[in-house]
């Protein structure tokens, strides 16, 4: 849907975007996340056509759209983090002036409106004065006029900003469903925890550059295979740990009472038959499971915060080579 190749953005001496390489798959919710400064707005405003690149290629639905912006616009719905105030419209009047901006006039423009006005479950407040609307229903109305068009991606740059937990929820689930109504969405935002339950793909940026890109399921399984296993067991720690040590895929062992921390480079398949060997050799064993990343903790060790990753490593009292 979205592929972007070595796209550079210069600032006087600074580049904002040095060689950016993207890609996001048709009905993928693509996550795009990093520090500040890192060139996601700037990212987002050329793909939106709000930006000129100083170089590089963009494509959208298979089509080379760098020298073509009008055709990129057509192809992009944005929804940017602000939301204009429009005093003197109504919601259906709203809808209808953007429609007419891309020449959807008259009845057929109505009729878009409303259909938008539903999709984002907003049918019954065509009368209603758009300033006076929630937060909430303000973001919703802001999709709709992003959708007012049919484009093929909808852009959005921190779209949960201002919004209490119910709306943020309340917009999850609507961004879910029209991705299943074929619906491809690239998201910025700073919330990396609904990120995380939101998104199937991600990129990370860092200085202008992508780092990590990817299915995030894939992306959190790599990451998490580098983690150590956490062992409890309720009886004979020194034997557990012998049987550990014997083991050539254990590298290092720590141990807290009877907690284990093992590092251990295997498959999945071989911490299988490692649970097997304890529980064989008479260990009770009440918990066995790698430890798991977060987004959070994974956007801190791509992007080098170590204040962040030292406060979220846990420790254990002893280690043992």
């Amino acid at each position: 849907m979205l592929k972007i190749e070595k796209l550079t953005k210069k600032y006087g001496k600074t580049y904002a975007l040095n060689g950016l390489d993207m890609e996001v798959k048709k009905g993928d919710i693509y996550g795009f996340v990093g520090p500040n400064g890192a060139g996601k707005t700037t990212t987002l405003r050329i793909i939106s056509g709000l930006l000129k690149s100083d170089g590089g290629d963009l494509w959208l639905d298979g089509v080379r759209t760098t020298k073509n912006i009008l055709k990129q616009k057509s192809l992009i719905g944005f929804v940017p983090d602000f939301f204009g105030v429009y005093e003197n419209l109504n919601v259906i009047e709203y809808l209808e002036f953007f429609a007419a901006s891309y020449g959807i006039y008259g009845r057929a423009g109505t009729v878009r409106a409303r259909e938008v006005l539903e999709m984002v479950e907003l049918s019954g407040k065509e009368e209603q004065m758009v300033d006076s609307l929630s937060r909430g229903i303000q973001q919703r109305l802001c999709l709709a006029r992003a959708m007012i068009h049919k484009p093929k991606l909808l852009v959005l740059d921190e779209p949960n900003s201002g919004l209490d937990p119910r709306s943020r929820k309340d917009f999850q689930l609507l961004l879910q469903r029209l991705a299943r109504e074929d619906y491809t969405i690239l998201i910025s935002s700073h919330i990396l925890s609904e990120l995380a339950d939101l998104c199937t793909s991600i990129g990370v940026i860092n200085g202008g550059v992508m780092v990590q890109q990817g299915k995030l399921e894939n992306i959190m399984l790599a990451i998490d295979s580098s983690n150590p296993l956490r062992i409890t067991v309720l009886n004979q720690v020194p034997k557990a740990l012998e049987l550990l040590r014997q083991d050539p895929q254990v590298s290092r062992l720590s141990v807290d009472e009877n907690k284990i921390a093992a590092w251990f480079s295997g498959s999945r398949e071989e911490e299988a038959y490692l649970l097997q060997k304890l529980v064989d050799a008479g260990i009770l064993v009440v918990s066995f499971a790698r430890e798991h990343n977060s987004l959070e903790s994974l956007f801190f060790h791509l992007t080098g915060e170590t204040e962040q990753k030292s406060r979220n490593t846990e420790t254990f009292g002893n280690t043992i080579g």
